[in-house]
């Protein structure tokens, strides 16, 4: 009885201690805010501001850690509606500005009955002043309550090229806002094509915040509570990309004034040393800044299409540059022996219609065939292989052969990380049911496939990973751009990329590389010869039914362990030696090499000086 007496009596102390406390606190807050006039004179002097930090965007760099991508400051000018003196001098702001009234009004007066505004939160009055410019603004602007200054950073490019591999940034609308979880907010922007589109998540850091006091005259007092509340913005990862600047800015010259691509790979590792899409345009017209709307309009409007990268969307006939792979599946398959003769009069005749062939020698193996580029033979095996179980069950080698075919990368998206990459056509038996009667077509329906016409299309980074496997013999990793991520204030990390391996035997890879050597040394691709240096690759030409038709290669070298895989295309250039075979002899040159040697400059010399482009519109 005694203990729960006690129990009572304390229970009402604690009750009374606390009724006091928070009649104390009732109490100072009261005075505060009813007779002390010092409270709310600094509220009335004093306005909280937040400002977003943002962070420094990761860098691009090439394979030599040479800077390709950097940023440059440039400010946004925010205000706050609320906060701007109805006397403001709008004379003396348009002038530091370069506006007139009329543009004033139009920035300051906004839909405030939008979600996206209000006249207590700032919002961008004038966005991308240089930091030159600004620094002289900023001497102003205590002159101008709720204006103030915010950093940011534009996109800057020390060379004119690889601007569909970089890719450019973009505003971001509603939607993406949005879907963000907070991540971005309107006036913000993001990667909107290449690397930057990509790596977006690796590339833009996270912003950071600060809360500072201003007085009623627009000047900072200080931060709030010491800058307790603060944040700091985390930069971005630096990129280390495969590329090499020099190669990629030679292989743009040299399909100045053409239409074209290239694609050069490291077959070892499958990096990606240059792809060159032409026309381009220079990467700085789409920086972030005031005239870059003009520029896109522009280039979106050029009929040549600038916009447009040639090497990974752009989708081709290959041309006699399928011939070597033919050759592997039907060695592997049993149905071609490396050393079958096969005559070759000038033609193939099949069914009444007449196929024409070039001038030369019936090959008597299929490292002849290859040099020689002879469509008889390749008629003949791709038929061989279509019919393998019966001239009426064409369906069945087909789908063999497309297997085989997956494998080498064609028909599908190989991965590289860029977007926009197509999947060319390696057409089945299901397509071959629509375009004719159902179960009804036959293997001479589809002959113009076996030296790389009709349906079959590739794109130009296809038919360089194909060549890469060959010079690897059947072993290849997925081409690919990113060779490092290098974190803010790490060691660089590199990526991995698995091995992997095509489904066709070793030996079967040498009478192949031997024909693709002897083209270059006598064959159609001698164009390509270096003289100490063994370049092994086949032409191609494209038919083209409106017009010129285009010129095509792909080869690697040196033969023994090869250092460059590459494939050229360049739209009406004319048969596969004319253009495409001296480009790829030159870039591969000026990769291992790092120079053209005196005996070839008259030839690249040529290849730079010719103009594709306007002799076809002409």
């Amino acid at each position: 009885m005694m203990e729960e007496v006690r129990q009572t009596g304390r229970t009402r102390w604690i009750k009374r201690v606390i009724i006091c406390a928070a009649l104390a606190l009732i109490f100072q807050t009261g005075w505060l805010q009813l007779i002390d006039p010092t409270y709310g004179q600094r509220a009335d002097r004093t306005t909280l501001v937040r400002r977003t930090l943002y962070p420094g965007r990761g860098l691009i760099l090439d394979r030599s850690e040479h800077l390709m991508v950097h940023n440059i400051p440039v400010y946004d000018l925010k205000v706050i509606y609320n906060q701007v003196p109805k006397n403001i001098d709008t004379n003396l702001l348009c002038k530091l500005l370069e506006i007139d009234k009329a543009g004033y009004k139009e920035r300051m007066e906004k839909d405030w009955k939008s979600l996206r505004y209000s006249k207590s939160i700032p919002f961008d009055f004038m966005e991308h002043i240089p930091a030159s410019k600004f620094q002289y603004i900023q001497e102003y602007l205590y002159l101008f309550p709720g204006f103030y200054g915010e950093l940011r950073s534009a996109r800057g490019y020390f060379e004119n090229h690889s601007a569909h591999i970089l890719g450019y940034m973009s505003e971001v609308d509603q939607k993406k806002i949005d879907e963000s979880d907070g991540l971005y907010a309107l006036g913000d922007f993001c990667g909107s094509t290449g690397i930057e589109n990509l790596y977006e998540p690796v590339l833009r850091g996270a912003k950071g915040a600060s809360y500072v006091l201003k007085d009623n005259l627009g000047r900072e007092i200080e931060s709030l509570d010491g800058g307790r509340h603060d944040s700091l913005a985390i930069s971005g990862d630096n990129l280390i990309l495969t590329l090499d600047h020099v190669l990629q800015e030679y292989g743009q010259q040299l399909l100045q004034n053409k239409r074209g691509s290239i694609v050069a790979i490291e077959p070892s590792t499958g990096e990606i040393l240059a792809m060159v899409s032409s026309p381009g345009y220079d990467p700085n017209e789409l920086s972030i800044s005031r005239s870059r709307g003009e520029a896109f309009n522009k280039l979106q409007s050029d009929t040549l299409k600038p916009l447009f990268d040639r090497s990974v969307m752009a989708m081709y006939p290959p041309g006699s540059i399928f011939k070597p792979l033919l050759a592997l599946v039907a060695m592997q398959e049993g149905i071609l022996n490396e050393d079958r003769t096969i005559y070759c009069g000038g033609a193939y005749y099949s069914g009444g219609l007449k196929r024409g062939c070039h001038n030369h020698p019936t090959p008597h193996n299929v490292s002849e065939a290859i040099a020689y580029s002879c469509n008889t033979y390749f008629f003949t095996v791709y038929k061989e292989v279509i019919d393998k179980a019966g001239y009426t069950r064409p369906e069945i080698g087909l789908r063999q052969l497309n297997e085989y075919l997956t494998e080498f990368g064609l028909g599908h998206k190989i991965g590289l990380d860029v977007p926009g990459e197509k999947a060319g056509n390696l057409p089945g038996p299901e397509y071959f049911d629509q375009v004719y009667p159902a179960g009804r077509w036959r293997s001479p329906y589809i002959l113009s496939m076996g030296i790389g016409q009709g349906e079959l299309q590739l794109t130009t980074l296809q038919m360089a990973h194909a060549a890469a496997v060959i010079a690897n013999e059947g072993t290849y990793t997925d081409p690919h751009l990113l060779k490092a991520r290098v974190p803010a204030g790490k060691a660089a990390k590199p990526e991995f990329y698995p091995r992997r391996r095509v489904g066709v035997d070793y030996r079967y890879f040498e009478p192949v590389i031997e024909g693709m050597s002897g083209a270059v040394r006598g064959g159609t691709a001698t164009l390509a010869y270096i003289p100490d240096i063994e370049v092994c690759g086949k032409t191609g030409t494209s038919e083209n039914p409106h017009g010129e038709d285009h010129s095509v290669f792909f080869g690697f070298a040196p033969r023994d362990q090869p250092k460059i895989a590459i494939a050229v295309y360049i739209e009406n250039a004319g048969w596969g030696g004319s253009f495409a075979t001296p480009v790829a002899g030159l870039m591969i040159e000026k990769y291992l090499k790092g120079e053209i040697s005196e005996g070839r400059k008259a030839l690249e010399t040529k290849m730079l000086e010719a103009d594709i482009i306007h002799k076809v519109k002409s």
